[in-house]
């Protein structure tokens, strides 16, 4: 895609800056001389001219949706094309997705409501004009800064009535969390159903603090949809209501006859069931959110092959549509000490060799702190290493002095003291040690340590521990913490794709630490998925070693599993380095534009794109 350059005219329009980029479109923030205001240019990417006949559905589509008057519903103002690439002018809004609140927590009452007003208040006038959204979903619903919310993007709709394709002639792909089953399957005679099912989603995010179904893969997510029954509500979150939980059961029912008839009617169900329930929703909603991975939680994912849009979540925008992508939920929260529990130990025989990898792993550096990044400057630095006592008693543990000790360490080592069994104790007092340390402790290793003895093969601790060295950028930790658990996992026949999306994401990122490898070796990780480590072990060669033999051991990965992610990933970041940025964009716009990508690499591979000259 050849983008349009800051300061050019395009048409009437002056492009100022780039607001966001994906694998199909790319928006621009533009100024408007004659109407004195700033729009959004929304181009499309010029693979979409290959379509002999796409020119002519993208005209009638957009004069379609340019008829969409309504408060809250984003305007397009106008479309055209320059140097053959046709574009959307739209109305640019300051402001955040809804998305972006979320990532940073739960909404108040009046939050809530206000999306419940203004998605079905949008989303009713549309079904009566006869267009669909097709990808209803918190990124697509932006809040303004004077407090209007708006839905964005409805550039991808089709005329409902006519249940013909008008951008495609294959199905457009909602995003997997929100998707309906019928949609999913690939119907194409779709109603206002598929919208009403992907709105009852946010509203089920909304109130039990988690979407219905998330998964590793689209696919899985999109199977689960379409077959497997909706998690309760009151399952995962105890405190909503009876009324609640059946309007949600309802407006998500696998067939489309079973659900509402119409977008007023969900929204009055919805509403009425709070007063019939007479509980108040701050008591209900205001929960901790479910543990997920830790990420910016205003990082850009791009589009799917089969949709023309672009993300982006901290700027104002109003061409947020993401669609086939999965979504990024809110970084996990810890739970007080108070609120721990003891995982009960299993023999720990299966996996003595492993629980030696791991206890070694265990005492990781500070160093390995901070954010890895696609193009950060990784300064090679020299480790010096305490010699760690193995396993010491408590009570044997070199004391700090008292006026060193932070609220938050000396609450946890007195809740150890009462727990010494507790390897969620041990955990918690080697987190705050390391929170509150300047520089390296021993202390807090030898707690981890301990940590991950008493753990034995509790994948959830294992699980746990990961997020929480996550969290923290402690990537080599929070690999080996993921490697445990998959491996404890599959030797008792239940592999978790989601440990493994983990351990994948953590393993990638902790291979620009030097010292990775002495607490992580490549062969372990080869022992649960071989490619992966000859990528981990690749990436690390590249920047700590000799950059032939990390060439050499991609291309032995990409002839092992042609297609490969991560391989792919590596390859346009080594490129991207080595200054060679058209063929590192071809590859990162190929990663966007697959619908498998991994939510992770897609985050990673987005953030390069916009960084590359």
């Amino acid at each position: 895609m050849m983008p349009f350059n800051e300061g050019e005219n395009v048409g009437p329009y002056r492009v100022m800056e780039q607001l966001g980029r994906g694998g199909m479109a790319t928006v621009y923030k533009a100024y408007h001389a004659s109407l004195d205001r700033y729009v959004a240019l929304k181009v499309l990417h010029p693979a979409f001219l290959e379509d002999e006949g796409f020119l002519a559905r993208f005209q009638r589509e957009a004069r379609l949706v340019a008829k969409l008057e309504h408060p809250n519903v984003v305007p397009v103002y106008d479309f055209a094309e320059h140097d053959n690439q046709p574009y959307l002018v739209m109305k640019y809004v300051e402001g955040e997705t809804l998305k972006a609140h979320l990532n940073r927590g739960r909404l108040d009452v009046n939050q809530i409501w206000g999306v419940v007003d203004a998605v079905g208040a949008g989303l009713a006038y549309a079904h009566k004009q006869g267009i669909l959204h097709r990808d209803i979903k918190p990124s697509n619903v932006i809040v303004a800064d004077d407090g209007q919310m708006y839905l964005a993007d409805f550039g991808l709709a089709r005329i409902a009535e006519m249940g013909e394709s008008t951008l495609s002639g294959d199905m457009i792909m909602g995003t997997p969390q929100y998707i309906s089953p019928e949609q999913a399957m690939g119907v194409k005679d779709l109603d206002n159903g598929t919208d009403i099912y992907s709105f009852a989603v946010m509203l089920y995010e909304m109130v039990v603090g988690q979407v219905p179904f998330s998964s590793d893969t689209p696919f899985s997510i999109i199977h689960d949809h379409i077959y497997s029954p909706l998690p309760l509500p009151k399952t995962i979150n105890s405190s909503v209501p009876d009324e609640v939980e059946r309007v949600l059961l309802k407006a998500l029912s696998k067939e489309r006859k079973d659900r509402y008839e119409d977008v007023p009617a969900l929204v009055k169900a919805f509403k009425q069931s709070w007063d019939e329930a007479n509980v108040d929703m701050a008591e209900v909603t205001m929960t901790a959110p479910i543990r997920r991975p830790a990420t910016t939680a205003t990082a850009p994912v791009a589009s799917s092959a089969n949709a023309a849009t672009v993300a982006q979540e901290d700027k104002a925008t109003i061409a947020k549509a993401d669609a086939a992508t999965i979504t990024q939920e809110d970084p996990p929260t810890k739970t007080k000490l108070a609120e721990k529990t003891k995982k009960k130990k299993r023999a720990i025989w299966p996996f003595a060799a492993a629980g030696v990898l791991l206890l070694v792993a265990c005492f990781f550096i500070i160093s390995t702190l901070g954010q890895d990044g696609l193009f950060s400057d990784l300064a090679e630095t020299d480790s010096q290493f305490e010699e760690v006592p193995g396993n010491p008693p408590l009570t044997r543990l070199p004391p700090m002095p008292p006026e060193s000790e932070s609220p938050e360490v000396v609450e946890a080592r007195n809740y150890l003291e009462e727990n010494p069994d507790d390897p969620y104790a041990h955990l918690e007092l080697a987190l705050a040690i390391l929170d509150t340390s300047l520089g390296q402790n021993p202390l807090a290793y030898q707690q981890l340590k301990e940590a991950a003895d008493l753990a034995g093969e509790d994948v959830q601790f294992f699980e746990d521990a990961g997020f929480d060295l996550m969290e923290r950028g402690i990537w080599t930790g929070s690999a080996a913490m993921f490697l445990r658990a998959v491996r404890i996992t599959e030797v008792y026949g239940e592999p978790n794709g989601e440990l493994s999306y983990f351990m994948h994401e953590t393993s990638y990122k902790a291979a620009s630490q030097p010292e990775m490898p002495n607490f992580l070796p490549f062969d372990e990780i080869a022992k649960i998925d071989e490619p992966l480590s000859l990528v981990v072990e690749a990436r690390h060669t590249y920047y700590h070693g000799n950059p032939d033999d990390a060439i050499a051991l991609l291309n032995e990965v990409k002839r092992m599993k042609p297609g490969f992610h991560e391989a792919r990933l590596l390859e346009a970041e080594m490129l991207a380095r080595a200054r060679e940025p058209d063929k590192a964009r071809r590859i990162f716009e190929t990663i966007l534009a697959d619908l498998d990508t991994p939510e992770w690499i897609r985050v990673e591979a987005d953030e390069a794109l916009r960084n590359l000259p």
